[in-house]
């Protein structure tokens, strides 16, 4: 008889050393771009769009470097490969359907639920991946680009990083209060989370855009060489003055997502991550200790698997092991 296997947790992809490191260089590149035009004086003539393409240029190779070191670190194979290029499909199309109306753009929510249950290093890539190929999708490629890249790689990242994606590990009997965040607790975590991170995508996006736009208001335009405090408080004049209400339709139109079909999306992205099992690596070892057996090791708990023989050859049973370190 086969003993019946206990359900093996979605475990997100993890993020390795050096994936660790191509993150942390990506989003300090990414915030000198956005800020350094606060820091310029008035005689540089820094702010202007000049910086969008050594910056597109400067992150597609640091984006493929995440890649590239996340699968380096075996915290991504093909098949989380292949569900990225899935997703990010799924979000490129999903973002034309409202983007032109009151600032509805239902990807957002797709990206809270996708960097919560596949981590946040997936979740950066997904977010760069998934606007870039919606930009060729629409034809909105120009120097917002790659802004828009870095913006909703760290709004994926962020929703990996919230409390409790983990779950609760097998080696604890009693789980922590922030790792049973499931069922409705979870989904009105994540509609928070939804909610304020529109505002912020919208309000870094603002920056990008506001320091090149000159003649404004004096209330609401920036002054290059002025204190930063005081361009700042200039920039917040002009965020409630232009975009606040196209940041609270997205905001809005991600709470509700994620409240009504966010619970059933949730359960997919997690089968599909159980089924695909990223960090189960098997290897084929020696010969077991029955005719016509081999040892499989992988890091799932110990089974033993009878199966039933072709027509014609003896039965025969497959011996499974597994590495518990």
């Amino acid at each position: 008889m086969t003993p019946t296997r206990p359900a093996r947790p979605a475990r997100p992809v993890r993020i390795g050393p050096r994936a660790a490191v191509a993150l942390l260089l990506v989003t300090l590149i990414g915030i000198a771009a956005f800020g350094w035009p606060l820091l310029a004086d008035r005689q540089s003539g820094l702010a202007h769009s000049q910086d969008a393409p050594w910056l597109f240029a400067g992150l597609l190779p640091l984006l493929v470097a995440v890649v590239v070191a996340t699968i380096a670190d075996q915290g991504m194979d093909a098949k989380a490969v292949a569900m990225l290029g899935v997703l990010a499909a799924v979000g490129a199309a999903l973002r034309p359907l409202g983007a032109g109306t009151a600032g509805l753009e239902p990807m957002f929510f797709l990206m809270v639920l996708s960097g919560r249950v596949l981590g946040p290093g997936f979740g950066f890539v997904l977010g760069s991946v998934t606007m870039f190929a919606s930009a060729l999708l629409t034809g909105g490629v120009g120097p917002w680009m790659p802004f828009q890249m870095l913006a909703m790689g760290w709004f994926s990242l962020g929703a990996g990083l919230l409390p409790g994606a983990m779950g609760v590990p097998p080696a604890r009997a009693k789980p922590r209060a922030w790792e049973k965040l499931r069922g409705r607790a979870e989904l009105l975590m994540l509609a928070a989370y939804g909610f304020v991170g529109s505002f912020a995508y919208g309000t870094i996006m603002n920056l990008q855009g506001w320091v090149l736009l000159q003649g404004m208001g004096q209330g609401i335009s920036f002054h290059p060489g002025d204190p930063v405090p005081a361009n700042l408080a200039r920039f917040a004049a002009y965020c409630v003055a232009t975009s606040l209400g196209w940041d609270l339709g997205r905001a809005v139109l991600t709470v509700v997502l994620t409240l009504t079909i966010g619970g059933t999306l949730l359960r997919a992205l997690r089968r599909a991550v159980r089924k695909a099992a990223f960090e189960v690596p098997v290897s084929f070892g020696s010969r077991g200790k029955w005719p016509g057996t081999h040892t499989i090791s992988c890091s799932e708990p110990p089974h033993t698997v009878t199966s039933g023989a072709p027509p014609g050859d003896p039965p025969h049973r497959t011996h499974i092991t597994y590495d518990t370190d």
